[in-house]
C-alpha cells in the first residue's frame, strides 16, 4: 500500500465505515479498488447509503433520484 501525506487529513472526511479497510484516508488507492470492482467508494454516498456497504453504481444512481 503507498504511503499518503494527505491520509490524516483524507480521513476526517472520509466516511467509510468499514474498518478494517488497508485503503482508508488513502483516496486514490480507494478510488482504483472500486472502480476495479465496479463500484464507487463510501464519499459518493449518503451516509444512510454507505452503510448497506452496496457501492454499486446502480445504489449510487437509484440514490440520486
Amino acid at each position: 500500500m503507498t504511503e499518503c501525506p494527505r491520509q490524516q487529513v483524507n480521513l476526517e472526511q472520509c466516511n467509510c465505515t468499514y474498518d478494517p479497510c488497508p485503503r482508508k484516508g488513502i483516496c486514490c488507492e480507494c478510488l482504483r479498488y472500486h472502480r476495479a470492482s465496479g463500484e464507487l467508494p463510501a464519499c459518493y454516498f449518503t451516509p444512510e447509503v454507505e452503510r448497506t456497504y452496496d457501492r454499486s453504481i446502480s445504489r449510487f444512481l437509484k440514490s440520486h433520484q
